[in-house]
C-alpha cells in the first residue's frame, strides 16, 4: 500500500519504516527532523521524505503533501513529543499536547476534504488513558481516567474519530516500549551495566510494556486486516511490578539489582512527568487476544534476552 507516516522517523520508526519496507509497502514520511536523520533508518531511496511541522496547518497547503495526501491508501500518525524525558514544565506540557493533538486535527482536516479517503488510518494513543491505580486491571472497556495524560488521550482519540467515514481506525493505546537504543530500556541500560540499577521508587508499581518488534508487527497486522479496528491495547500480555523488572534486567545483564532510585530524586528530574514511572498501571491486551495476535515476546525474560542477545 501507499503509506503516509507522521511521527516515525524517532526510537519507533527505527525498527517500523524498515518493517513496512520490507513488508513491501511504498512509504511517504512527514517530519520536522531533517532528512539525514533517515540515513539511519532505510536506504533514502526507498522514501518520499516530506520535511514540515505536522502540528502546523499552514504547512499542510503545500503541494507535495498534499499530492502525497491524494495518492495515499493508508495513514500511520504516531506523532508527539516524548512523555517522560524533561521535567513538565508549562512549555514542555504545551508541546507534548500540541504535538499530538493539533498534528491529529491538522491531518484529519485534510484527509477529510480528500476526494477518496484512505482506507486505514492507524492511530497512536497511550495507556495514559486509564489514569494510575495499582489496584485495577485495566482493558480496553475500561473508561478514562482523569489526570493530564489520561485528558490528553482522551482528546487524541477523539480528534482521531472524525476521520472520513469510508477509512478504518485503529487506535493502538501504547504501553512503555522497549528496546535497547532508546525509550525507557535505553536510559537504564548504561546503569544498569555499571551496576548501579535498582527499581525506581518503591518497585510495587506495575509496568505495561511491549518489545518494539511486536509493537511493529501489531502496526503491519492491522493494516493487513480489515477486523482490526476500534482500540487496541499495545501491550505484552505479562505486565510486572517494576521491582521484578529491575531483577530480570539485573540477571540478564549479570549485574546485580540493588540500589533503588528514590521517587523523590526522579521527582526532581523530571518534575510532574515522574509520575508515568512511579504510578504504573496494569494493563492487558484483551482485544489483541481476541484478534489471535501471536506475541513473538510475551514475557519480560524473552523480551530481554531477545533486545541484550
Amino acid at each position: 500500500m501507499k503509506l503516509l507516516l507522521t511521527g516515525c522517523t524517532g526510537f519507533i520508526g527505527r525498527e517500523l519504516i524498515p518493517s513496512l519496507i520490507k513488508e513491501g509497502h511504498s512509504l511517504t514520511v512527514i517530519s520536522r527532523q531533517s532528512k539525514g536523520q533517515l540515513k539511519s533508518i532505510a536506504n533514502e531511496q526507498d522514501i518520499n521524505f516530506i520535511q514540515m511541522n505536522p502540528a502546523e496547518s499552514s504547512s499542510w497547503n503545500k503541494e507535495r503533501i498534499q499530492n502525497a495526501l491524494k495518492s495515499c491508501e493508508g495513514v500511520i500518525n504516531l506523532a508527539g513529543e516524548p512523555i517522560a524525558e524533561k521535567r513538565w514544565t508549562d512549555a514542555h506540557c504545551k508541546e507534548i499536547t500540541n504535538s499530538r493533538l493539533e498534528t491529529t486535527k491538522n491531518l484529519i482536516k485534510n484527509l477529510r476534504n480528500l476526494k477518496k479517503s484512505p482506507k486505514v488510518l492507524i492511530n497512536a494513543s497511550a495507556i495514559g488513558f486509564y489514569g494510575s491505580n495499582s489496584q485495577t486491571e485495566f482493558t480496553e472497556e475500561n473508561i478514562p481516567g482523569n489526570d493530564f495524560l489520561a485528558n490528553l488521550c482522551k482528546e487524541w482519540e477523539s480528534i482521531a474519530k472524525n476521520k472520513p467515514r469510508a477509512t478504518r481506525l485503529l487506535i493502538v493505546r501504547i504501553g512503555i516500549v522497549l528496546a535497547k537504543d532508546g525509550g525507557a530500556l535505553g536510559k537504564m541500560l548504561p546503569i544498569f551495566r555499571a551496576g548501579l540499577g535498582g527499581p525506581i521508587g518503591d518497585g510495587k508499581q506495575w509496568m505495561s510494556w511491549i518489545h518494539r518488534t511486536d509493537l511493529c508487527n501489531l502496526i503491519n497486522a492491522s493494516i493487513k486486516n480489515s477486523a482490526w479496528s476500534g482500540v487496541v491495547n499495545g501491550v505484552a500480555p505479562n505486565p510486572i511490578r517494576m521491582n521484578e523488572f529491575s531483577n530480570s534486567l539485573g540477571q540478564v545483564l549479570g549485574r546485580p539489582s540493588l540500589l533503588a532510585v528514590p521517587g523523590p530524586i526522579l521527582k526532581l528530574i523530571l518534575g510532574d512527568g515522574a509520575r508515568v514511572v512511579l504510578e504504573g498501571q496494569n494493563v492487558k491486551p484483551q482485544r489483541l487476544n481476541k484478534l489471535k495476535f501471536k506475541f513473538s515476546f510475551p514475557s519480560i525474560n524473552d523480551a530481554f534476552q531477545s533486545i541484550l542477545a
